[in-house]
């Protein structure tokens, strides 16, 4: 079986709004955006399927970004490793590479909960510091997305575009 990839990108810095959901981009935060899509690209992490927060932050993050289409899925906007994974368990098998845009701490904790252990130091160390806005963890899978769960990837890369 072919390796599959999870992209798990937390939405890039976002203003203030009267409701949470309304939330947009900053002007910095969609550089970042516009990075991630630059680093993904220059990665060859380009996903064939993204699932995105329908969060007005989350869906700025992923236009800027590019790529496929975004499919809005509100159980992303509950913030809960649960629903993350539901979503993520979904995803059909034919796709190899599969971006998440999303929210902390939900995005953190699932990087953590599906780690085993055995992967990049330096990407570990980046995704427990906090993740920040804007911030891509990817994760290597030997797993089809429908049966992912702890400990069933190898966290290959850490980065927040556009930081430097």
């Amino acid at each position: 079986m072919s390796t599959r990839r999870l992209v798990l990108v937390r939405h890039a810095e976002a203003g203030s709004a009267a409701v949470d959901a309304d939330r947009p981009l900053t002007a910095g935060g969609a550089h970042r955006a516009t990075a991630i899509g630059a680093w993904l690209a220059d990665n060859g992490m380009t996903p064939a399927r993204a699932l995105v927060s329908p969060a007005r932050r989350t869906v700025q993050t992923w236009e800027r970004a590019g790529g496929v289409a975004p499919v809005l899925d509100p159980r992303l906007y509950d913030n809960t490793v649960e629903a993350l994974l539901a979503v993520v368990r979904e995803t059909p098998d034919e796709v190899d590479q599969l971006a998440v845009v999303g929210h902390n701490p939900s995005i953190s904790v699932l990087v953590a909960l599906l780690d085993d252990g055995q992967g990049d130091d330096a990407a570990r160390r980046g995704s427990a510091s906090g993740f920040p806005a804007g911030g891509v963890a990817v994760l290597d899978l030997s797993t089809p997305f429908s049966t992912v769960g702890p400990g069933a990837a190898r966290l290959s890369a850490f980065a927040v575009p556009g930081s430097d």
